[in-house]
């Protein structure tokens, strides 16, 4: 039987873990980035988010003023009883967390324009649950901020054109972003199955580790052309020019109908926050992303 109590205290850890300290990957990737980065003013940009980074962990505190939009996504054993009490749960912790932590309040009524001032309203935090063998529980959180969302892109493109055209709505995507969402950025990028599938398939694409290759050759070739061809664009660390554009680029994909080509983009922030933990069903938690004492 799954505690409710114990899913909500550790989803309220995770989205302090995941606002206050990225994951081992992605700081790997930013001290590359500023070792690899040739202009000065990009490398000054690079030294000050590493710092920033820094900071953060010391103190426990937000590295971002925009601590995003709350996803979940949940991998649920077949096995676990009590499943209906997790949405509530990780409701409630994203209540305490707003508080606790703190969050910035970001859940905001699109037609009165209210904000619920707690992080959730209809359909937020949003959930996505996968159903799989044996009994337990994987939480992951990813706080999505507005910069980086706002830059995401959907395209609805000619099949004839293929893989040349998603290479070229890709980087047209990128360019058009330039400065807003914060590069160097990370890109899910998705292809096939429909406009929702697509853009579904693009956003989980980030939630891989930044230092875990493509098991698919073809998907692996693919992300490197993608990689080299975004960082050749120059317009470098938060915008101000330079060799690092993008951390990593991330691809996946679904079968499609044969008159539709959709090509999703989704694009993420150098914060690239994320935190999964693991429920055992003797109640034993293990935090994959981060080492918690």
């Amino acid at each position: 039987m799954v505690s409710k109590k114990v899913v909500e205290n550790v989803a309220v850890k995770l989205l302090q873990l995941a606002v206050t300290e990225l994951p081992r990957d992605v700081k790997e990737a930013l001290q590359r980035a500023y070792r690899e980065e040739e202009s000065k003013v990009g490398k000054a940009q690079l030294d000050a988010i590493l710092k920033n980074v820094d900071l953060a962990e010391k103190t426990c505190a937000p590295m971002c003023q925009d601590t995003g939009v709350v996803i979940f996504y949940v991998k649920a054993g077949s096995q676990v009883a009590g499943l209906e009490n997790v949405e509530l749960a990780l409701r409630n912790a994203t209540v305490r967390a707003t508080g606790e932590v703190p969050l910035r309040p970001n859940a905001v009524d699109p037609f009165t324009q209210k904000n619920t001032e707690d992080n959730t309203g209809r359909f937020i935090p949003y959930i996505y649950w996968e159903v799989v063998p044996g009994d337990i529980i994987e939480i992951t959180v990813m706080p999505k901020g507005g910069g980086s969302e706002n830059a995401s892109a959907l395209g609805m493109l000619s099949p004839s054109e293929g893989i040349k055209e998603l290479k070229k709505f890709v980087v047209d995507t990128l360019i058009n972003a330039g400065a807003k969402p914060c590069p160097p950025t990370i890109l899910g990028v998705a292809v096939g199955g429909g406009a929702d599938i697509a853009m579904k398939l693009a956003k989980a694409a980030l939630l891989r580790p930044l230092n875990q290759p493509n098991s698919n050759p073809e998907l692996a070739k693919l992300e490197r052309e993608l990689y080299e061809a975004a960082n050749q664009t120059g317009i470098g660390p938060m915008g101000l020019g330079g060799k690092i554009t993008v951390l990593d680029v991330k691809v996946d994909y679904a079968h499609r109908h044969p008159a539709s080509y959709p090509v999703a983009v989704a694009v993420q922030c150098w914060a690239a926050r994320r935190a999964t933990a693991r429920i055992y069903s003797d109640g034993k938690v293990e935090y994959l992303t981060h080492d918690v004492v």
